[in-house]
């Protein structure tokens, strides 16, 4: 493949800041260098557009796409219910689909007839972008750098950005691997590589330090419709702007760190450190009005589609048909899922405490120990209809100890 233009998922960290002069050396060809604002901070943006240009790049498209994040992605998400291994909040997997999205977008837009990207060959984040580019342009071309050139570490990444005088938010003194967005922030690499390795206190950014939290509790209340967010302690605030607010709210109370070994998709296990705290509070709320809204049948199942859901999206699927029936199946589902749920939170927990809604299936009196409007006396054939099987078995016990006894 001799691609004559190349559209770059691009973000200014140290991967991509190197690709762009490589491609252009290794290549000869213009590199269009694509950036979507998902909420990374404008530390990360700022001067991004300049630097693409000073490193080769012949365009630079940077697009703000917060709300659209927030509303076609980390919803669907949050609805579902997936949560990967049952603590990875898939910060990272649920933003990647999008990313490539707008790349592609671009790519056509501008004529390019190949896509790049930064990726490692150990890790997901190469099939989450090349499973979106197959589903959405297969007849672009894909340039994998980790998979063609002779840098093999990180230390070699910044020796070659040092060499071409390109500045890097990595150094040898700060070796961790971060990705943030709205929903998170990740760690990785440097000394997290030593899965015994306490996290040092000033790696975390978004939350603080449990122990060093408020010593007041601090309650807030969420509300839902058919699943959906859309006001915190009863002000509805936009899709990105909520995200926003409960992000700011957990990590002063240290909400939403999670210290997980996982398991890739190619079969390595991987540690990673996660920031979510508004995320944490959104997935525990939701779930918590969940409770009293669907019936028991509906919960069970939608909890066990969820790790399905989770695995889909962690493998970077989705685009795929399966995914998408799964999100039907979610959207009428929830269509009663709307109340309010009132958190508590205190030193890096976050309490569920209240919960309400006008579909609520709960009713106090056949909860309650009181007996009135209830027969006791229909649980009498009930049971023994449920334990018919029981009682089948129990009834060929005798046999088995004859035939046992018939074999010595």
């Amino acid at each position: 493949m001799k691609p004559k233009r190349v559209a770059l998922a691009y973000s200014g960290g140290l991967d991509t800041s190197i690709i762009i002069p490589w491609l252009r050396e290794n290549y000869q060809c213009e590199v269009v260098a694509v950036c979507g604002d998902i909420g990374q901070g404008e530390d990360e943006l700022k001067g991004l557009e300049e630097k693409a240009r000073k490193t080769g790049a012949s365009e630079v498209h940077v697009a703000d796409m917060r709300e659209e994040f927030v509303t076609e992605y980390l919803w669907r998400l949050v609805r579902s219910g997936g949560i990967y291994e049952h603590k990875y909040l898939l910060g990272t997997s649920v933003a990647r689909p999008l990313l490539a999205k707008k790349q592609v977008e671009v790519a056509l837009a501008t004529g390019c007839d190949a896509l790049a990207h930064g990726c490692t060959g150990k890790g997901n984040d190469q099939v989450r972008f090349e499973l979106a580019y197959q589903a959405l342009a297969p007849e672009l071309g894909v340039v994998a750098p980790w998979r063609e050139w002779s840098i093999v570490s990180r230390e070699d990444a910044i020796d070659f950005a040092t060499a071409r005088g390109i500045s890097v938010p990595v150094t040898k003194k700060d070796p961790y691997s971060r990705d943030r967005n709205l929903w998170h922030l990740s760690h990785e690499g440097g000394p997290l590589e030593d899965p015994s390795f306490e996290p040092e206190a000033s790696m975390f950014k978004l939350t603080v330090d449990p122990q060093n939290a408020p010593d007041a509790p601090e309650k807030l209340t969420i509300d839902f419709e058919e699943g959906v967010p859309v006001a915190v302690n009863g002000q509805k605030l936009s899709p990105a702007a909520l995200v926003t607010t409960l992000n700011e709210i957990a990590g002063r109370h240290g909400v939403g760190r999670a210290d997980i070994v996982e398991n890739r998709l190619i079969g390595i296990k991987s540690r990673g450190v996660y920031e979510t705290p508004g995320g944490t509070l959104l997935v525990t709320a939701l779930k918590a009005l969940e409770s009293i809204v669907l019936d028991r049948d509906s919960a069970h199942e939608k909890e066990r589609l969820a790790t399905k859901y989770a695995e889909l999206v962690y493998n970077g699927h989705w685009f795929s048909p399966l995914k998408e029936a799964l999100d039907a199946f979610v959207n009428k589902l929830t269509e009663s899922v709307t109340g309010t749920v009132t958190l508590k939170l205190y030193k890096g927990n976050a309490t569920v405490i209240g919960r309400t809604s006008p579909y609520s299936l709960y009713q106090q009196d056949l909860a309650s120990f009181d007996m009135t409007g209830y027969d006791a006396k229909d649980s009498e054939g009930f049971i023994r209809l449920f334990g018919l099987q029981l009682r089948g078995r129990k009834r060929l016990a005798p046999m088995e100890v004859k035939k046992q006894v018939s074999l010595k």
